[in-house]
């Protein structure tokens, strides 16, 4: 379910996300509903209260073995980390990109924990290098 608002911002603000729409080849309106989404979001539902792995169903310690990063946080992570690679970040960027870099590497962390975990459990064969 979507709602549409509308949203007044000052006139830097805008301008940028029209810099980084034309930059991306998106909407303005795509990039600020992206962004506005990646802060104000949870992570997802299956993170938020951090459990132990030990302490989940074996249906749960699964479908932790699958985590992502929502879509819409993964495609604004890959803009960014282009954009760092071509040096043209901005200092709001780069502190999005930060957040969004600890968010991809808890997700990865929880994912490992819940890989060890099944492992142990017999619920999944050991990943081979």
């Amino acid at each position: 379910m979507s709602t549409q608002v509308t949203v007044t911002l000052h006139d830097e603000v805008y301008h940028q996300a029209e810099r980084l729409a034309q930059l991306t080849s998106c909407e303005v309106e795509d990039i600020l509903a992206d962004t506005i989404e990646l802060f104000l979001a949870p992570v997802s539902s299956q993170t938020a209260a951090f459990k132990p792995a030990a302490e989940l169903s074996d249906k749960e310690v699964l479908k932790l073995t699958r985590l992502e990063m929502p879509p819409a946080q993964d495609r604004r992570l890959s803009r960014l980390l282009h954009r760092q690679q071509a040096g043209r970040l901005t200092a709001t960027e780069r502190a999005e990109l930060t957040a969004l870099m600890q968010v991809y590497q808890e997700l990865l962390l929880r994912k490992a924990q819940a890989l060890r975990e099944a492992v142990s459990r017999g619920l999944r064969e050991p990943l081979t290098p």
